[in-house]
């Protein structure tokens, strides 16, 4: 592969995985459709603001270097759980989520973003 796509690829899509993640988790916390979906489902209303302003911190602790991991693991744990509530509820239709899920994954794979490339 060539080393400059090789370089930029998996910290570009952690770097464009994590500012959508962030953005839809705002919009999530902030709209009332949201809002009244949850409700729809039987949820408590302090339920919106709590997964939503927890996957925005894991979608930032996720794009900062040092704290890429626990970020990381947050964000899989909370599209996970965001999963399973979908499915749980009756809604098929988590191909994002199982999407953002895998990008996350893929973006732990490499590890650390500062070492230097080896070619084979």
């Amino acid at each position: 592969m060539n080393p400059l796509p090789r370089k930029i690829a998996l910290p570009g899509l952690r770097w464009v995985l994590g500012l959508v993640v962030a953005r839809e988790s705002l919009t999530f916390m902030l709209s009332t459709s949201q809002a009244r979906l949850l409700a729809h489902m039987g949820l408590p209303a302090w339920v919106r603001p709590l997964l939503g302003g927890t996957e925005f911190l894991a979608a930032i602790l996720f794009l900062i270097p040092p704290t890429m991991t626990v970020g990381g693991y947050s964000l899989l744990t909370v599209l996970g759980l965001a999963i399973v509530v979908h499915l749980v509820h009756g809604e098929y239709a988590v191909d994002s989520l199982a999407v953002y899920f895998m990008a996350v994954l893929a973006s732990m794979a490499e590890g650390n973003w500062t070492r230097p490339l080896t070619t084979p």
